[in-house]
């Protein structure tokens, strides 16, 4: 009983960590649910073809498991980057909700919050992230060249043993850019649309959140895109025959794209782009919905 008590109290440590683990549990879960559309979307920006083309060539040449490929390092990109972002984002958010004597806080300050939350959240998250990658992109590079890793694990020791251990943030500049903008759309769209739908429109708690996480999830698509397609080339790059990369950093992968292929090739796949990344983000929110609900049903 004691030990209950203690949970229950508002300066306690389940109330600081449970943030965090609401986060990260509801990542995970929607990450199970999407990850056959992120494996899609990786292989379109590794120049595959179209989704339908990518689909019909891993079913016939790989099987359906391959959908599943790299969920072991999905998962724990979650478990780190997802807990520290959610978890985060809600921090800075109630203490600056308490700095604003408990008024809604403005939209500026809801993406300064999510900004802050993404550059946290990518920086924790990069090496389950660069695992992640390269395991979806293992299949399409050439037989010699391929990694073959096992599962996620496998993946960081082998990066580490290989490549030295500051090789796990190849690449964190661009991922900490593009979850930086990706969290300032998503986080702050779907608080603002909360109160939006809710206190404007006079919505239910099942519609403000579903209509809210469709926004969020929109938002989060349309700012992260570039971002996301400079950090995956960066990521899966290999050297040539004289041990040189193809871009030198993000901002050469930048501008060489920009100059063969115009701005739209930053939108590449934008389609499964969206449809993966809108889901994921509004399960993301009806998952921790239905955990927060969960747990003031066992007095949590």
């Amino acid at each position: 009983m004691l030990q209950d008590t203690k949970l229950q109290q508002p300066n306690g440590v389940w109330h600081t960590v449970k943030p965090f683990v609401n986060g990260g549990a509801s990542g995970m879960l929607a990450t199970c649910v999407i990850q056959p559309i992120d494996m899609i979307k990786v292989r379109i920006q590794l120049g595959q073809g179209s989704a339908v083309q990518v689909t019909k060539n891993m079913v016939q040449n790989e099987g359906i498991a391959s959908f599943y490929k790299g969920l072991s390092a999905g998962l724990l990109r979650q478990a780190t980057y997802t807990t520290a972002r959610l978890g985060t984002f809600k921090i800075l958010t109630n203490k600056a909700i308490a700095a604003n004597d408990g008024k809604p806080l403005p939209l500026y300050q809801k993406a300064l919050c999510g900004l802050t939350a993404g550059a946290i959240g990518a920086t924790v998250g990069s090496p389950a992230d660069l695992a992640l990658i390269r395991m979806q992109a293992d299949a399409t590079l050439p037989a010699a060249q391929r990694r073959h890793y096992r599962n996620a694990f496998h993946a960081l020791s082998r990066i580490v043993a290989d490549e030295g251990f500051l090789a796990l943030w190849k690449g964190a500049g661009p991922t900490v850019v593009r979850a930086m903008a990706l969290n300032m759309g998503m986080l702050a769209s779907y608080d603002q649309s909360v109160e939006f739908f809710r206190d404007n429109l006079g919505l239910g708690e099942g519609l403000t959140v579903l209509g809210a996480s469709t926004v969020s999830g929109f938002f989060a698509a349309a700012c992260s895109l570039p971002f996301d397609y400079v950090k995956t080339q960066i990521q899966k790059m290999q050297p040539d025959a004289s041990g040189k990369y193809p871009y030198t950093g993000a901002w050469d992968c930048a501008m060489k794209t920009l100059k063969s292929g115009g701005p739209l090739k930053f939108y590449t796949g934008f389609p499964v782009y969206c449809v993966r990344i809108a889901p994921h983000v509004m399960m993301t929110w009806i998952f921790l919905n239905q955990i927060q609900k969960m747990e003031k049903t066992v007095g949590l």
